[in-house]
């Protein structure tokens, strides 16, 4: 009954304010891209409306990362940057390029809608149809947005832990170059370049990467090393044909080879990874501006394969590749200088094909699945007092095998003070139907029932002296319904656990219920000119809320994990930093019997403007070589010192 009261009510909300005109208000670009961002700018976020909002009209919890932090952090990986941020954890089996999952506020890692540029990353032929981050690399990135709850309204209902949205370089001046270099510990080298240029015409701009370690035994007490080597190319092009009218197309390829381990010692096995996301869009405005819209088509191909060398009869031991393909259009409308309409539609199709070939069966036939969606949304943002900003939203879903559905959004910020003070609520659901995977794989299991969630939170921030210092702090909850879990067949006879006859090792199923309630706690001061000191604190109770593990921790969800960063730029011209970040203890089985004990690490960071084109840099990661495990015996990287160049012309 709430779900259909407020989709209800926030079609209803949509449909009479639109009869509101204003002559002269225009409306924000309909661009998911976030061009606003490119230099930096905090202030506005895109990914919480597809449109440039001001952060105090933002309802939802949200970081934003710019250009300058991606920097100042010195972090290769995605993956270790998110993790600095409130309410991020992730689970890594070895070093760069293995399996990496990413949780936000406690919820798996398919519910975190990751995209480049706006176009979603979710790969259909991974486990339960999530994305893989381990191979996504701090290259060529101005600005990264992290946005905490459920954002289905806008981004899909599986947007339910959240949405992370990476945006590369767009440039700024008419010519611009960027060279990175660096290398260190484990024999790690990473270069990345790029070249671009902006007109009143023609936006453009090609970078690539190439990064290579010899890594670490990703077995915890293995003998041998497991490497990883990833190269990337990105490219975007924009061409403006009138003051109204434009037309755009973005890529971004890269190509990876991880070493891996068993999960019960060393192996010389290795995994291929190729990834290729494409956008073209066209851009256009109407009625002067008020009217903005965008028109565009993504495609995301990612294809993957594990090679055992000790097999050389029958060496591939799993290849699997997943499509998605995504025609949608958006629209922005200025109802009035105070409200503003954004809508649109959405024809997805998904595909995947997967098989585990083995020593006696080299070479079976691949398992398949494919599934359409068609959305339309609509979501209203009224500044209906002066400082409070509501929004409201509802997305209805056709899928092809789980028929309609319809989902609500709404949320308030309310700006105090000047805006010194900003009070936040909102409140989603959440929908997501069985992925490919889990019907069609191996372990498949046709009679999965969709996962249905529930998401609260409510928060206050407050800034003090004149800017200089802010706190906040964020309560969240977060209840589901039939989340899905891979189930061993072990133990009593089940009759899912063989199929046409052959046993298999286990299934998806749905577990019943889960829950995840917890806080933030975000603090930054700026005592004396020169001196920055952050932190951050989460939180979060998620446990098993039905069956024989009801009131357990979820696996590999920590319930404390905290980040403290001192830096300091000297009268010289020199930044030091010193970074530690906390993991609490977590559990590797439902059952919470087998503990993986928390841990604190810390690095030391340095960079120094040699002037306005070069800079070097340099850090010491985990430098009191801490041993420490994200999933239970498999490895982490010591200690390791590191140094760089950046130079930009």
């Amino acid at each position: 009954m709430i779900r259909a009261f407020l989709s209800s009510t926030a079609l209803a909300t949509i449909l009479v304010a639109g009869s509101a005109m204003a002559e002269d208000q225009k409306a924000p670009e309909a661009d998911v891209a976030g061009n606003t961002g490119a230099n930096g700018v905090a202030e506005l976020v895109v990914t919480a409306t597809r449109t440039a909002t001001p952060i105090e009209k933002i309802g939802a919890s949200v970081t934003v990362l710019t250009q300058g932090a991606i920097e100042a952090s010195q972090a290769i990986s995605i993956t270790e940057l998110l993790a600095q941020q409130p309410g991020v954890s992730f689970t890594r089996n070895g070093g760069p390029g293995t399996t990496t999952s990413l949780n936000i506020r406690g919820a798996e890692t398919q519910h975190t809608v990751v995209l480049i540029d706006g176009v979603k990353l979710n790969d259909p032929s991974s486990t339960q149809g999530g994305f893989n981050s381990g191979n996504l690399l701090a290259g060529d990135i101005s600005r990264i947005e992290v946005l905490r709850g459920a954002q289905s309204t806008l981004w899909g209902s599986q947007a339910i832990g959240g949405v992370v949205n990476i945006v590369t370089a767009d440039p700024t001046a008419p010519f611009q170059t960027s060279v990175d270099v660096e290398g260190g510990a484990r024999q790690t080298g990473y270069l990345r370049a790029g070249i671009g240029g902006a007109s009143d015409k023609v936006v453009w701009r090609l970078a690539g990467g190439y990064y290579s370690t010899d890594g670490f035994s990703a077995w915890k007490t293995g003998k041998e090393t497991d490497g990883y080597l990833n190269k990337g190319l990105s490219g975007r092009l924009r061409y403006r044909f009138s003051e109204n009218v434009s037309a755009e197309v973005r890529s971004v390829y890269s190509k990876g080879k991880n070493d891996f381990d068993a999960f019960n010692g060393d192996s010389p096995e290795y995994a291929r990874t190729e990834e290729l996301v494409v956008y073209s869009g066209l851009n256009f405005a109407l009625l002067d501006g008020r009217w903005n819209n965008r028109l565009g088509y993504a495609y995301t191909d990612t294809d993957r394969e594990n090679i055992n060398p000790a097999r050389p009869a029958a060496p591939l031991t799993f290849d699997a590749a997943g499509k998605n393909r995504r025609i949608e259009y958006q629209g922005v409308f200025a109802v009035s200088d105070t409200v503003t309409a954004t809508f649109g539609a959405e024809h997805e199709k998904s595909r995947m094909r997967t098989r585990s070939p083995s020593a006696t069966a080299a070479n079976p036939p691949f398992r398949t699945g494919r599934v359409g969606v068609d959305s339309v949304y609509g979501q209203l943002q009224a500044e209906v007092v002066q400082g409070l900003t509501l929004t409201a939203g509802v997305r209805y879903e056709d899928h092809d095998t789980y028929g309609s559905h319809t989902l609500g959004q709404a949320s308030a910020a309310w700006a105090l003070n000047q805006g010194d003070t900003v009070l936040r609520a909102s409140f989603g659901q959440g929908f997501r139907a069985p992925g490919l995977y889990e019907l069609y794989s191996e372990y498949g299991n046709l009679t999965l029932a969709p996962e249905e969630f529930d998401s609260w939170d409510a928060g206050v921030e407050q800034r003090f002296f004149g800017g200089k210092a802010r706190a906040s702090a964020t309560w969240f909850q977060r209840e589901a319904d039939n989340e899905i879990r891979f189930f061993s067949c072990t133990g009593a006879p089940d009759p899912l656990c063989s199929v046409g006859g052959q046993a298999r090792f286990g299934y998806y199923n749905n577990v019943q219920k889960t829950k995840a309630q917890g806080v933030e706690l975000i603090g930054e001061v700026k005592p004396v000119d020169g001196l920055t000191v952050t932190a951050n604190y989460t939180y979060t109770d998620a446990e098993s809320n039905s069956g024989a593990t009801k009131g357990k921790q979820l696996t590999r969800r920590p319930k404390n994990m905290g980040n403290l960063s001192v830096g300091y730029r000297w009268p010289v011209g020199l930044t030091t930093t010193v970074a530690a970040r906390y993991v609490g203890k977590t559990f590797n089985n439902d059952t919470n019997t087998q503990v993986v004990k928390g841990y604190t690490l810390v690095d030391f960071r340095a960079a120094y403007a040699i002037n306005d084109t070069y800079e070097v840099f340099g850090r010491v990661e985990n430098a009191f070589d801490k041993d420490y495990q994200t999933i239970l015996n498999y490895g982490t990287p010591g200690r390791g010192a590191f140094v760089g160049l950046r130079a930009r012309f």
